[in-house]
């Protein structure tokens, strides 16, 4: 288990990745050339995966994200320390909060 600020990033065995993941579309990556797994709304910075990899969003603000990182990779944010990761599948979860009556994703 792995966490930068916000985004928590769990290893999933191969075996229970969901079928439908392999049809699903893949996220683009931004002009920089990485994945992005957050943004942040207020200082423009990233939590994003450098290197070698997909990443599937389910439908929905709070869908779950599904990383492969088939020779591993590193995830970055510009104020964060770098997180290695071996090769394999994650699920990226973003931390969420309680507001009355609702509950929403953490803005940094």
């Amino acid at each position: 288990m792995y966490r930068q600020g916000d985004v928590l990033i769990v290893a999933v065995a191969e075996g229970a990745v969901p079928a439908h993941v392999a049809a699903a579309p893949r996220e683009p990556r931004d002009r920089r050339g990485r994945l992005v797994l957050a943004l942040g709304e207020v200082t423009g910075h990233a939590h994003a995966v450098v290197g070698p990899g997909e990443l599937v969003r389910g439908p929905g603000p709070f869908g779950p994200m599904l990383l492969h990182l088939p020779q591993g990779g590193r995830v970055v944010h510009e104020e964060h320390a770098v997180i290695s990761l071996p090769k394999g599948w994650f699920r990226v979860i973003r931390q969420r909060e309680y507001v009355p009556g609702s509950v929403r994703i953490v803005a940094d």
